[in-house]
């Protein structure tokens, strides 16, 4: 007898083995066919797997994540059979599953794959879907499986073979007469993935990601649940196309990036109008909640850096450089939290000093390989709205809770109300011991319970000395973007002989708390852009206002006029070109300026200005003080606007 718990408490008793098929048929028929697979006391499992032990069941459908993600790994397999029988010669490399789809990648030294081909590609795989193949599971030796792909002419697996332990059994799963290496977990059947799928681009990769190894053909594809989830992601892509930040940062001449500084930005005039206005309003909050804002040096030895444990987990991605005079071996710094440690160490600090809040709008680089940047979103010079906090074990509650609603406020002043919230646990290479993971993590847990967050787990994503919580924004379109983080540390204090004299007048440890808000200010005014397609709110709107006049009579008046706005502290650009105000006006509009003032010779006569507002044609005529108080309240930054 084989007792099945499931999660709604109830328990199913089986006289013999039974599978995860069985089970979901056993409870309804709906389920069955909703089903894709298990979990089996807390590990996924496909459909098909035999429990013959009491066990604790719950059912994957194909509404639940998990079952999203899997429904994408099988439909990664059917795209890898229908090109190799499309192009004959094609060898199968890799083929995850992504956000919102998978690859595959490809090698065929004879034929190019293009997006021509992607028709006959989705046409085929369709053909293998109404098929309605098996996906099985195998287990294979590691001789089998190395000869079964060398005969086969399947180099790339055969050596993917080979590089595996010695005696481990490899993991094979067929769908029909096709198969490929793969841990799983595949959907029962490839008739499960339906008919929601799409072929989107072809790019290039390199075998292993090393550009020595032959090149390789990517396909990516998505896949959803059903076509209106499909349809529904591609007007996300076209709107995301629309949003794109490069190319709203041209149209409003905010920044540009190119060869010569790869990952750097070069701001513009108006890009660093609104970094700074930011960076100002972050400095403000920041004051609100005592932190002492500091700087420290962009170059540092790599004595600090292996003393830290950054030297052996960041190495590859530190910029170095070596002086030849006395062999020293400098790294521009790619985060900011050894030199605060530094900072703290300066003086003998007593536990009455803590919670000591140490910020910096600190400079980091970082070689992140060229392929992976991104416009301002992905970059290698970036600046952290970074802090650390030092503090006693007794204090992480009402730090964090004190951080997250810091946190929470920032957010709704930009714009965000819709934010998730994911605690990461330890990762699989970490610094410190066991015991201490356990007290970090469980300071974190209790930290989050009682600041009242709810949470989901990223289990093994903590940082290498910590856990983390990652603060994820829900933007205008549904895209979610990562972007504040809360750390615990118990490791780097350690490390580099932090302490401070409690009321025993005994040297102890602090625990280092690591935060960041905005996170790198590049990507998130990259994220800004975006969520506004450049139609920021009035106190964020790099120039606020527009003054265009209609005939060269109204031009001493309005230029008047932006003396005093900008007497009033607003960003104000004035426009005295020879050309229609028709085009003047459509102009300023294309360039997102939220408000513009028009001056013609009434308005000049009568001291007034005509308001027109970014996506409205009506014009509204007001006394020229009216209309500067107007704007000025409307252009007062939130955090200002509370006082």
């Amino acid at each position: 007898m084989v007792a099945i718990n499931l999660p709604d408490g109830s328990v199913r008793n089986f006289e013999s083995a039974v599978t995860g098929t069985e089970i979901a048929g056993d409870i309804g028929a709906g389920l069955l066919k909703a089903s894709i697979a298990i979990t089996v006391n807390g590990e996924m499992r496909d459909l098909s797997h035999s429990i013959s032990e009491d066990s604790s069941v719950s059912i994957i459908t194909r509404q639940a994540d998990e079952g999203l993600e899997i429904l994408r790994h099988s439909c990664a397999h059917v795209m890898a059979e229908a090109v190799q029988e499309l192009f004959p010669g094609t060898q199968i490399t890799f083929g995850p599953s992504i956000e919102n789809g998978f690859y595959y990648d490809f090698y065929n030294a004879e034929t190019t794959i293009s997006v021509n081909d992607f028709e006959k590609i989705q046409q085929k795989m369709s053909e293998i879907i109404k098929r309605d193949d098996a996906f099985e599971r195998k287990i294979w030796s590691r001789e089998e499986a190395h000869k079964f792909f060398l005969e086969k002419g399947e180099t790339f697996k055969a050596e993917h073979v080979l590089r595996l332990p010695e005696g481990e059994d490899i993991s094979i799963y067929t769908q029909g007469d096709w198969l490929d290496l793969c841990r799983g977990i595949h959907a029962p059947n490839t008739g499960k993935i339906g008919k929601a799928f799409k072929l989107m681009k072809v790019a290039g990769a390199y075998w292993r990601g090393d550009s020595n190894n032959p090149q390789l053909q990517r396909i990516y594809g998505t896949c959803w649940r059903d076509k209106d989830e499909l349809k529904a992601y591609l007007i996300r892509l076209e709107e995301a196309e629309a949003r794109d930040h490069r190319k709203i940062g041209r149209e409003m001449d905010l920044f540009h990036m190119q060869e010569e500084a790869q990952g750097n930005v070069f701001w513009h005039a108006k890009g660093w109008s609104l970094y700074r206005t930011i960076e100002e309003y972050m400095r403000r909050r920041l004051r609100e909640h005592d932190y002492q804002e500091v700087r420290t040096p962009q170059l540092v030895d790599r004595s600090l850096w292996e003393k830290s444990g950054h030297w052996e987990k960041f190495r590859e991605a530190m910029f170095t450089t070596s002086d030849d005079a006395d062999e020293k071996v400098l790294a521009v710094k790619p985060m900011n939290c050894p030199c605060h440690v530094e900072i703290f160490k300066r003086g003998q600090v007593s536990y009455k000093s803590l919670p000591l809040r140490m910020a910096e709008f600190g400079c980091c680089h970082r070689n992140e390989p060229s392929g992976a940047l991104h416009g301002i979103m992905r970059v290698r010079a970036f600046t952290q709205d970074d802090a650390h906090i030092f503090c006693t074990e007794e204090q992480i509650i009402s730090e964090t809770q004190q951080f997250c609603d810091l946190l929470l406020s920032v957010y709704e002043d930009f714009g965000f109300t819709d934010v998730k919230v994911k605690f990461s646990d330890r990762p699989e290479t970490r610094s410190g011991s066991a015991e201490t993971w356990d007290k970090a993590e469980n300071a974190l847990k209790e930290a989050t319970n009682a600041a009242g967050l709810d949470w989901t787990l990223n289990s093994g994503e903590g940082a290498f000395y910590g856990p983390k919580l990652e603060f994820v924004l829900v933007d205008a379109i549904g895209r979610d973007w990562q972007c504040g983080t809360l750390q615990a540390d118990f490791v780097l204090p350690e490390r580099l002989d932090a302490s401070y004299i409690d009321e025993k007048n005994t040297a102890r440890r602090p625990v280092m708390l690591h935060r960041a808000i905005c996170g790198s200010l590049e990507r998130f005014i990259g994220i800004l852009i975006e969520n506004y397609s450049g139609r920021f709110p009035l106190w964020l709107a790099p120039t606020q206002v527009a003054i265009s006049t209609i005939v060269d009579a109204g031009i001493p008046y309005a230029e008047t006029v932006k003396k005093k706005l900008e007497e009033k502290g607003l960003r104000v650009e004035l426009d005295t070109r020879n050309e229609k105000i028709n085009y003047k006006i459509r102009e300023h509009s294309v360039n997102k300026t939220p408000v513009q003032f028009i001056i013609g010779a009434r308005e000049a006569e009568e001291g007034t200005v005509a308001i027109r507002r970014l996506g409205t044609q009506e014009q509204e005529v007001l006394a020229l003080d009216d209309a500067i108080a107007k704007i000025v309240e409307q252009a007062t930054a939130p955090d200002l606007a509370r006082l």
